[in-house]
C-alpha cells in the first residue's frame, strides 16, 4: 500500500510522532461527537494517547495488519483520520474507518478521503472486500458510507461495543471493480 496520496486540497499519509499534538487537539475538539461512536475517545485523551497510537501505527503497517492515515488540509492542518483495520489478508478483506475534526464536517472531507483511499486499496492492494461498520445512531456516518457507493449489506445486531454498551450496526460493503474487458 502506498504511503502517501493526494486528494483535492487534502493529503492523506501515515501519521508520524511530530502529529501527536495535532491529533491530540482534534480528538479533544471534536470529543462531544467522536466519544459516542468511538470507543477509544476517552474524556483525557491526549498527548500520550496520541503518540502511543501512532507508534502503534507503525507496527501494524509493518505487519500488514492496518494501514492507517490523517487526513492533511491543504494549509497544512490535521482534518481526522482513516484507514484500513483488522486486515484478512486469507479472505482479502479489511474495516475501513473514518473520523473528521468537528469543526470540518458537513464540508466532504471524510467522503473525499474515503474515496480516495478506496480507489488507492483496489489499486495498489490484493484486498476484495472492504467493510465499513457503523452504528445504527451515527448518521453522520452512515451519510458517508452511502455517499461514497458501499452497499448497505444489512443490520449485525449488537456488533459494536462502545464504551461498555453494545450497539446494533449496518453493515455496509464496497467490492474490487470487476476488471474491464
Amino acid at each position: 500500500m502506498t504511503d502517501v496520496m493526494a486528494i483535492p486540497d487534502l493529503l492523506l499519509r501515515p501519521p508520524l510522532l511530530a502529529d501527536a499534538s495535532a491529533l491530540a487537539a482534534a480528538v479533544q475538539v471534536s470529543h462531544a461527537e467522536l466519544a459516542a461512536w468511538m470507543d477509544w475517545c476517552a474524556p483525557d485523551y491526549g498527548l500520550m494517547a496520541a503518540a502511543k497510537w501512532i507508534e502503534s501505527t507503525v507496527e501494524t503497517r509493518e505487519r500488514g495488519e492496518a494501514f492507517e492515515f490523517i487526513i492533511v488540509g491543504r494549509g497544512g492542518e490535521l482534518l481526522g483520520c482513516c484507514g484500513l483495520n483488522a486486515v484478512d489478508a486469507v479472505n482479502r478483506r479489511a474495516n475501513l474507518g473514518y473520523w473528521v475534526r468537528s469543526d470540518v464536517t458537513g464540508r466532504g472531507v471524510a467522503r473525499a478521503a474515503v474515496r480516495q483511499l478506496l480507489d488507492m486499496a483496489f489499486s495498489t492492494t490484493d484486498m476484495e472486500r472492504l467493510e465499513i461498520v457503523v452504528a445504527v445512531g451515527n448518521a453522520p456516518s452512515l451519510a458517508v458510507a452511502a455517499s461514497v457507493g458501499a452497499q448497505k449489506e444489512g443490520l449485525q445486531r449488537r456488533r459494536l461495543r462502545i464504551h461498555g454498551v453494545l450497539h446494533d450496526a449496518v453493515m455496509f460493503a464496497m467490492l474490487r471493480p470487476a476488471p474491464q474487458i
